[in-house]
């Protein structure tokens, strides 16, 4: 279901070299946009869908199991030490993680906002900027524990009390 929601439509031309591109602002623009509809997105089907019965990607099962393998200690309830994960160390982690799926998942390695908590809703200072295979092992993980459930519920109260 929300996988298709999550692919981008264009791909960058065979020949593009990403360290020889310019960085207009049109692009960072239009690249800003398409990060903010992930997250307004993502956040619109946590309110219609329990996070519990939600399927991110085909291979979600693989992905989660992934990360508790690899990812032992890692805990998807508690804040994530942003620093940790963008250490040297960290980065040569999630590194090796996400390339498993260089030829699986679409926009595997796609810029993506990340909340810090589960707990937490969106907002400037509760989020991460991340590739798009580290939100949905997070995600995954924090989903399969139940942890984004309030969010469908507290949807629904409010649907209710309208």
């Amino acid at each position: 279901m929300a996988d298709e929601l999550f692919t981008s439509q264009a791909r960058a031309p065979a020949n593009f070299n990403a360290e020889e591109a310019d960085n207009l602002e049109d692009i960072e623009k239009q690249f800003a946009v398409k990060v903010v509809q992930h997250m307004q997105t993502y956040w619109s089907i946590l309110e219609k869908v329990k996070g519990s019965s939600l399927r991110l990607t085909k291979f979600d099962d693989e992905i989660y199991e992934h990360l508790k393998k690899d990812f032992p200690d890692f805990d998807p309830a508690e804040t994530i030490d942003e620093d940790a994960m963008k250490s040297k160390a960290g980065k040569e982690r999630w590194r090796n993680f996400m390339m498993a799926y260089e030829k699986k998942v679409d926009d595997y390695n796609f810029g993506t906002m990340l909340r810090s908590n589960p707990k937490w809703e969106y907002g400037e200072k509760e989020t991460i900027f991340v590739p798009r295979m580290q939100f949905y092992a997070v995600e995954i993980a924090r989903n399969r524990l139940g942890l984004n459930d309030w969010i469908y519920e507290n949807a629904q109260k409010e649907k209710a009390s309208k």
